[in-house]
Parts: C-alpha cells; structure tokens; sequence
C-alpha cells in the first residue's frame, strides 16, 4: 500500500502548479508558497513510492476501503499547505478544513473577505471542488493502471448510490477516463455559457469547476448574489441540475446523442418533481411572508435555492437563513435527499430516498392486508430484498451518524441551531447552514472544525466506507 499510497501523494502535488502558473503570470506574491507546497509535497510522495515502486500486489475489497478513505485524508492533508503558506494564512486546524470541504465540494469555508484574495489562491480553492466533483480516487483509478495498480476496488469503495457495480465500459480505467471526460466537458460548456452571460472569464471558469461538481466555492463573499443576474442564476441552475444527475445517463447521452433516455429513469423523474414541490412551497412562503416584492421575483430566488440545496452545491443567490417560516429549514432538509445516485452530489440520494418511502408504503399495506403479497419497484422493475435491507441500513446509519456528531458539536459549545445545520450541511456536502455558519465557519472553535471535517468526509464516502474501518472485525479477519 505505500506504493499506492506515495503515487497519491505525488499526484497531488500537481494541484499547486497551476495556481503556481497563474501566481507567475500575474506577478502574485504567492509564487513562492505554491512552488514550496509542490516541491514539499512532491518530495513526500516520491519518498514513499521510489523504495517500493517494484512491488507487486493485488488489491482485495478491503484494501479498497483503507485506500479510498485514507486517501480523502492525505489529500485533505496536502492539500491544506497552500493555505497556510499564503493568504489567507490560516492555521492548521482551519486550512485542513477548507481543503475537505473543497475537496469534498461541501463548500463551507473558514475564510472571509474572499473578493480580496490573490486570484491564483481563488484559483486553487475552486479547483479542489473541481477534482473532488468526480472524486479524486476515480481519477486515481484512470491514471494508476499506467503504474500497475489495480482498481476495481478503489472504484466500487468510491462510486456514489446505491448501484455500484455498473460499468460503462468493459474495463474500470475505460469507466473513469469516460466519466472524467463527460465531466471535463460539461465543465468547459459551463464556463463558456458563464462568460456569454455575464461573468469575467477568471470568474467564469472558476465557478464553473464548482457547479458541476457541486462543490459551491465562489471567488465572492456574496456568491451569486454578487452579481444579482437572473440571466447567472438561471445557468447556474441548469449546470447545477447536471451535476446533479447520474453522469452515466449524460455518458449515454453523449455516446449514442440522444436524450431519450432520460425520460424513462425513474430517479430522475422523481428528483425533479421534488425540486419542483419544494420550489412551489418555499415561493409560496416568501411571497406571502413578504420577503420580495413580485412572486416572479420569489420564484427565481426559489427555484436557485432549492436547486443548490437538493444538489448540494450550497450556492446562495440571497441570504437564505434569514427567510420567513419554513423555507430555511426546508432547504436544510433537501440536502439529505441529495442528487441521483452516480452524481456529483451529496446527501443520501434520491434513488435511496426513493426505495425507503416505497418500502414504508408496502409495511402499511402489509398490516393492512396481512396476507396480501407487495412488492418494492423502482421504475417498474422489482428492487431485491437484499438492496432494500441494504438500503434501509444504510439511512439508518447515515441519521445515526447525523445525530452522534450533532451531539458531539453540541458538547463543543455550539448552539443547537447552528449545530444542527453545521453537520447537516457537512454530512450532506452542502456548505451554507443556519445560525452561526449560514454564512461561513470561521466562528468555529478547534474542536468543532474537526467533528465537521470528519463529517465531510463520512458523506462524501458514504458512510459504510469510513464506519467499516471501526468495526474490529475488519482489522482481525
């Protein structure tokens, strides 16, 4: 594993050379930081891999989880030097937070006054959403075959949803390099649409990394609200929906040019009409609460907001946490539906969401007509016993582990409020919460920034892939 381990470490110190290009072009003070992390880094790497860069060795299933989540962490880890090196000179504590969160695409952020920041520092925090956006082990996986390292088992620890042996292609590699380049795509699309409609291409390609991959960094304190264009938000709200959606379908989509497809996928039909209820109800609060004045007005404000929180991009058109009645909370809530499964979004995913109502539905069928024979199906077709039982403990983990760590900021001296929204925007990969961190998390004590960094990382992996390395029997058998 130290092979596998010190190629990691090596590839992520490439991160810093374009940030480093961009801080040379402009003659930014920040040459000197990133030329350090990247050499640092670089050194750390090489160490590890070069004494064992021969060996041989074969990954098992539960290698692939020790990999994939020990590879979040270093990353996290290395990524988090920049930070501390240059503006915004952060601490250790908090730099390793923004580095998860972008690397996660939470997009929570310890740093303020970010329309003041060198521009390749910018740079760098959106390109973390970028390379977390697909994940960077899938990346992992197209790159390390050339290094003789297998992984299937990187690829099946690391996939999103509850579908995880679905390949696109024969080959695992074939499988990534074909999602990276749906997603390299789409990201360049963004970025163009950006610019026509109104950005400056710095900022264009930089909140382009963060829409699809659903990370939410901006290179502005106020976000979108910097700006105040419909035009913006409406292309925001597009590519955030993309991102959103299983990039299996856009695979297709792309493979064969046609969209037919789409419409046959019960997911997505079923994401979309949860975005639409929630865009009616959180309107219908802000219109009669009085927050805008025109109900087109509250309706684009809506639609952005439920649109960003159901795909966890965790953008803000408007300072939702101040909203009238329910609308804040609902938002909240629609981070633990997430996205399609295969997406770059967080939260639990609807397909999961999905198959857990249908469930209930059929235990009160049940008591209804004890004799009575009811099956669970998802898009006509019936859904195993084992996925649904699956799935079920799943949830049930995922609320269990919300709650634990919910507790453990409450113990740190958090309000419940802010406690409350601060892991569920974290678990979720969501970014923006209520109270303290509806705005950023620098309010945050020591011991707080770590019980949510660790939360970034048990959603971004999904729970099962971090708990199974704290049971005993994975380390005995």
């Amino acid at each position: 594993m130290q092979r596998i381990f010190g190629a990691i470490v090596a590839l992520c110190s490439l991160v810093a050379v374009p940030p480093l290009l961009i801080a040379y072009w402009l003659g930014e003070a920040t040459q000197q930081a990133f030329l350090d992390s990247f050499l640092m880094i670089a050194s750390i790497g090489l160490v590890l891999w070069l004494p064992v860069r021969r060996a041989e060795y074969e990954l098992r299933l539960r290698d692939g989880f020790l990999v994939t989540a020990l590879t979040w962490v270093i990353a996290s880890l290395t990524a988090a030097i920049p930070f501390m090196l240059t503006a915004p000179h952060l601490d250790f504590t908090d730099a390793v937070f923004e580095a998860t969160s972008g690397l996660t695409t939470t997009g929570a952020t310890m740093i303020t006054g970010l329309d003041h920041l060198p521009r390749s520092v910018l740079f760098y925090r959106q390109s973390l959403n970028f390379l977390g956006g697909m994940g960077i082990v899938i990346l992992a996986v197209a790159i390390l075959p050339m290094l003789k390292i297998g992984g299937m088992q990187l690829f099946h620890a690391e996939s999103a949803g509850p579908v995880k042996d679905t390949k696109l292609t024969p080959r695992i590699a074939d499988t990534a390099k074909a999602l990276w380049l749906v997603y390299a795509g789409l990201n360049v699309l963004c970025a163009l649409v950006y610019w026509i409609a109104g950005m400056n291409f710095f900022d264009a390609v930089c909140h382009a990394m963060a829409t699809l991959s659903t990370g939410g960094f901006s290179t502005h304190d106020a976000s979108f609200g910097y700006w105040n264009n419909p035009l913006l938000d409406g292309v925001a709200i597009v590519f955030m929906l993309l991102g959103g959606i299983s990039f299996g379908l856009h695979w297709y989509a792309w493979r064969r040019a046609t969209v037919s497809h789409y419409q046959g996928e019960s997911e997505l039909r079923t994401y979309l009409r949860i975005i639409a209820v929630a865009t009616v109800l959180v309107s219908l609060s802000l219109w009669f609460g009085g927050r805008y004045e025109s109900y087109p007005v509250a309706l684009r404000h809506s639609v952005f907001q439920v649109v960003s929180s159901i795909t966890t991009s965790g953008f803000k058109s408007s300072d939702f946490a101040n909203w009238p009645g329910m609308a804040p909370l609902l938002l909240v809530m629609l981070g633990f539906v997430g996205g399609c499964a295969g997406s770059t979004a967080g939260g639990m995913k609807v397909a999961r969401v999905q198959m857990v109502v249908r469930q209930g539905l059929r235990e009160i069928r049940q008591l209804v007509h004890p004799k009575g024979q009811f099956l669970v199906k998802i898009g006509g077709k019936r859904v195993s016993e084992s996925v649904v039982i699956s799935v079920g403990g799943f949830c049930a983990l995922y609320i269990l582990s919300y709650l634990v760590m919910t507790l453990a900021l409450t113990a740190t001296g958090v309000d419940i409020v802010t406690a409350f929204s601060a892991v569920a925007a974290c678990i979720n990969n969501v970014g923006p919460g209520l109270g303290a961190v509806s705005v950023h998390f620098s309010g945050l004590n020591g011991a707080s920034a770590w019980v949510c960094s660790f939360a970034m990382i048990l959603g971004r992996l999904e729970v099962f892939t971090v708990l199974v390395l704290l049971t005993p029997q994975f380390w005995t058998e």
